[in-house]
């Protein structure tokens, strides 16, 4: 005796299996939905303005730069909060702490490993960020770049962002960058005398071209604008680096 299929049921007999649905022509294979979504590419200079370019509408690419308690991670976050334009951030110490066993932590000491592990999150970032640019989403990344460093200087960054990315110095007196150490806890909380020694390497930036805030007696929101000012002249005057 054949039992009848259940109902509903379409692959019994005389019910053959329904067709597999055809693949959509004309679909791109890099989408999401109907979303289009361009690879990232080298990230260029934005286009020269007619007048004043108007910064909190322009997509930018911008490296912000400066010692352990500097501000850089408060600036670049409320910066990106209070754009006109959509705009992420990406902060290099966050992408390297993404390892958790076999962390190699540069306060342990600076070795293959550490620098290895850099490199690896700084390589993250800038796909990361060239991505962000590609689909319309302006970025603002934070690292302590050294400036007598160059084999995890600039030269890394602009190779893999590309040469529109926009560096700006963020340099505090000592005293002040010291009272904002003391406030961190964990991992990101420095020795006084670490701190004063990335400080005092810091200062190799004066004479460098790049552009510096001190932003010793700045708020946060006063950082910002003045960052803000920082890059208008940037696009209309690019920085040799």
């Amino acid at each position: 005796m054949r039992v009848p299929p259940a109902p509903g049921f379409a692959g019994g007999p005389g019910h053959p299996h329904p067709s597999a649905p055809q693949q959509q022509t004309g679909m791109p294979r890099d989408a999401t939905g109907h979303v289009q979504l361009p690879p990232g590419g080298p990230v260029t200079m934005p286009p020269p303005a007619t007048g004043a370019p108007d910064v909190t509408t322009t997509t930018l690419a911008v490296l912000l730069i400066g010692p352990a308690g500097a501000g850089k991670t408060s600036v670049a976050k409320y910066w990106a909060d209070h754009r006109r334009v959509p705009t992420a951030h990406i902060s290099l110490d966050d992408v390297r702490e993404w390892v958790r066993s076999g962390f190699a932590d540069p306060q342990s000491g600076w070795n293959d490993n550490s620098e290895a592990q850099y490199r690896l999150a700084r390589r993250t970032c800038g796909f990361s960020a060239r991505n962000f640019l590609a689909n319309g989403i302006s970025c603002i990344l934070d690292d302590a770049v050294f400036p007598d460093r160059p084999v995890v200087g600039l030269g890394g960054w602009k190779r893999h962002v590309g040469p529109g990315l926009l560096p700006v110095v963020l340099l505090p007196g000592l005293e002040i960058v010291l009272e904002r150490n003391a406030e961190r806890s964990g991992n990101r909380r420095l020795t006084d005398e670490e701190v004063a020694r990335i400080h005092g390497r810091m200062a190799g930036w004066y004479g460098s071209g790049l552009p510096i805030i001190d932003n010793s007696q700045l708020d946060v929101p006063a950082t910002a604008r003045v960052l803000d000012e920082v890059l208008a002249r940037s696009i209309a005057s690019p920085p040799k680096w």
